[in-house]
């Protein structure tokens, strides 16, 4: 990595070099047939990451946040009822953005560390007669992963539409829209899709859009509003572009490069890699004597990793001391974990090298602030790991 830093946070992520051109090319007309074309292929290449056939695209320009809101603003009216499974602060922002649309809210809060239980949110979607409820598959702010697969049975056994927040999971994490039946999954571009920061991408089942052709209100959102990019986004995937805001041209040719990679990769495949990589990783940080945030192994999200400092450790001089051995990595979020955690994203692109360097130094930081741990424990501890598994050939190097 000469000449600049290993960018292992919990997002924007490392890029690919053909992602990256993509962005830098010259920008074309929207309608211009080259465009038309990419728009396209992202749009279809899109059913193929999320796993589902069925379902509808939407590529908006946008942060995670847009993506979150775009999720739900066609499908809440106000005083809809609304349920929100939060393990963190991106769950009790959902909280608040329902809200906002004119919902009626219950939060369902799991304790710090800790996966909401889809018993209990079951019995909250019953006994409110919620007609959305939301789930954060991977709350960056912790680490841990909500399993997601039953979502879809709770939400045909309740009548409710369900949202996955997957912004920090989407082709990192297993995710199978259609046969787990997931009405709407979102993510943005600049996590695990590889793509720079600047989309909001989702896709909608046919339930959901059921759920917003039968809405009775008009759609508060005039952005959000899922009637005035249907037509758009349909158009291009036919041939026949329409317009209702310019889209990001370049990062959407991005997009289609960049799903292209996925799709090659094969998606279990890709599964696969976030899984190894995450336990290469994780098995690094426990020889350093750096406890997990999430509170038991099966909770540990693939596509980034959220750690304790010792104590008495400043977070700042840490994360310093880390950079100066080429890695940046994260603090903590969480209100309750901020000064005392760090956080490191392992996603979308990147390789077994990236994983082993970053424990490296993670352990010259430690040194740097006074808490040595046993030289190359935690690159030895992740080597065994990755010795022991079936390791695919993507997890080699760029």
């Amino acid at each position: 990595m000469k000449g600049r830093s290993l960018l292992m946070i919990p997002g924007p992520t490392e890029f690919e070099p053909d992602v990256l051109a993509a962005t830098g090319a010259p920008t074309v007309s929207h309608l211009a047939p080259s465009f038309v074309e990419a728009f396209a292929g992202a749009l279809a290449a899109m059913r193929q990451v999320w796993l589902s056939p069925s379902g509808q695209p939407f590529v908006v320009a946008g942060s995670g946040t847009f993506a979150m809101e775009l999720a739900v603003a066609s499908l809440v009216e106000p005083g809809d009822r609304a349920v929100v499974a939060s393990t963190g602060v991106f769950g009790d922002r959902y909280a608040d953005l329902l809200a906002r649309h004119g919902a009626e809210v219950r939060v369902v809060h799991a304790p710090v560390g800790e996966a909401v239980d889809l018993e209990q949110l079951e019995d909250a979607v019953r006994s409110t007669s919620a007609r959305l409820f939301t789930v954060t598959h991977v709350d960056t702010s912790t680490g841990v992963r909500t399993p997601v697969s039953e979502l879809g049975a709770i939400a045909r056994r309740r009548g409710a539409i369900c949202v996955v927040d997957g912004v920090c999971s989407v082709a990192g994490e297993e995710i199978r829209q259609d046969s787990w039946g997931l009405d709407v999954v979102l993510t943005a571009s600049q996590k695990a899709i590889g793509v720079p920061p600047g989309l909001a991408l989702l896709v909608a089942g046919p339930r959901a859009i059921e759920r917003f052709e039968a809405r009775r209100t008009p759609v508060r959102s005039y952005y959000g509003d899922w009637g005035k990019w249907l037509p758009v986004l349909r158009g291009y995937e036919s041939g026949a572009p329409g317009y209702f805001g310019t889209p990001a041209i370049n990062l959407v040719a991005a997009l289609a490069v960049s799903l292209q990679r996925i799709v090659s990769e094969g998606m279990d495949a890709r599964f696969r890699r976030h899984e190894i990589l995450a336990g290469a990783f994780q098995a690094g940080v426990e020889a350093l004597g750096l406890p997990q945030v999430p509170a038991r192994p099966e909770w540990r999200a693939h596509t980034l990793s959220a750690c304790h400092l010792p104590g008495g450790v400043s977070l700042s001089e840490f994360v310093r001391a880390v950079g100066e051995s080429g890695v940046v990595i994260a603090g903590g979020l969480h209100p309750d974990l901020r000064d005392r955690t760090f956080r490191v994203g392992h996603m979308g692109s990147v390789r077994a090298g990236d994983v082993l360097a970053t424990l490296g130094a993670v352990e010259a930081g430690l040194r740097a602030v006074g808490r040595p741990a046993r030289p190359g424990a935690g690159v030895e501890a992740a080597s065994r790991f990755l010795a022991s598994v079936a390791v695919p050939s993507t997890l080699g190097a760029r």
